[in-house]
């Protein structure tokens, strides 16, 4: 990818310039609501989207804001941005806005494994926002799930290897996937035949294998997606990642139920208070009452949730434990906000100028 020069490593100590790319869908809208919520320093908000969503206003933070048409003249003055428009859309832009001067975190697939644009799950490897030349990238939903519940056992015992089955919401589709299934459920419970558009099957009371490409291997995209991203952040080229990645009918939030293999025994007990101290993570576990999280325990909040924590009868190396974590919040939009949080915290202890 062709990167800016003299990009700076941390983010001025000043209000900033904040552009959004894709801020009228589902991700651009948390993405605007966690701006304001976390208090970061916007002087200046743009909001950009394609031109069939350019004029549409936004009620931000108490101002009514027209969405603008995305050319590289919007790209002027701005300091970051966050985007989240579609790979083609972040292909076509970000070398703009970083040619620029512009810091872009992408939530797209479109640099992840770009081997020159580092892949960060701040909670995991923070020091890899350091190393951009301009663009860093947003990893994929679940992907960033789950490595924050790998990353502190991983930081205690070596992993061997990943078995993953992900139950994901309508939401890793996007807004409009998430009310095509408000309107089939109400078709189905009325007694008609559901008829999807957006997805390829109807999700209303249903189930289907996820529906990114397949490839040569008989993995889908999304499922590789973890195996290559999870080996990335992680810094592990050689960990063992296998993953079957399936749509369920939930609103949002996705689910994942993990199996991890180590070199040698990790007592059960001590798994568990890792993960309860770890940063991101909120343990829910009820044995006696048989509860576990939920995805209504994690919609609209930050912490991942994880829970049910048990030894692999099948293998002594092996521990299974089941988390639940907001698709839109944590695995995208406040993802990519706690990266830019990170270079801000960096200029502030390295004396960065205004």
């Amino acid at each position: 990818m062709a990167s800016s020069t003299g990009t700076p490593r941390s983010l001025p100590q000043r209000p900033l310039h904040v552009a959004v790319l894709g801020s009228t869908g589902a991700v651009g809208q948390e993405l605007l609501a966690l701006l304001a919520e976390r208090r970061f320093p916007v002087g200046r908000l743009t909001l950009l989207a394609s031109p069939r969503s350019a004029g549409q206003t936004v009620t931000w933070n108490g101002q009514t804001l027209t969405v603008e048409p995305v050319s590289a003249e919007a790209f002027n003055g701005v300091d970051v941005v966050l985007a989240s428009a579609g790979g083609s859309v972040s292909k076509q832009w970000a070398p703009v806005a970083a040619a620029a001067g512009a810091v872009v975190i992408d939530n797209s697939s479109a640099f992840r494994m770009d081997p020159s644009v580092p892949l960060v799950v701040p909670e995991v490897n923070p020091q890899a926002a350091f190393q951009h030349t301009g663009v860093i990238a947003n990893p994929n939903c679940t992907t960033i799930l789950m490595t924050l519940a790998l990353a502190p056992l991983a930081a205690r015992r070596p992993l061997r290897r990943v078995v993953v089955s992900t139950y994901q919401s309508a939401s890793g589709a996007g807004a409009r996937a998430m009310e095509e299934l408000r309107q089939l459920s109400r078709t189905v419970l009325e007694g008609g035949t559901p008829e999807s558009e957006v997805l390829p099957y109807s999700l209303a009371f249903n189930l289907f294998l996820h529906n990114s490409p397949l490839q040569d291997n008989s993995y889908c995209e999304e499922e590789l997606k973890m195996l290559h991203e999870t080996r990335k952040i992680m810094g592990l080229p050689e960990l063992r990642v296998s993953a079957t990645c399936v749509r369920v009918p939930v609103l949002r939030a996705h689910s994942e139920a993990i199996n991890i293999e180590f070199t040698e025994p990790f007592p059960v007990e001590e798994a568990r208070e890792l993960l309860a101290a770890a940063p991101g993570v909120e343990l829910i576990e009820d044995f006696a009452a048989n509860r576990f999280p939920m995805p209504t325990d994690v919609t609209g909040r930050d912490p991942v949730a994880v829970g049910r924590i048990r030894q692999d009868l099948s293998e002594p190396n092996a521990l299974e434990l089941w988390l639940c974590g907001d698709q839109i919040r944590k695995g995208a939009a406040l993802n990519a906000i706690q990266i830019a949080e990170l270079l801000l915290d960096s200029g502030a202890s390295a004396g960065v100028p205004a």
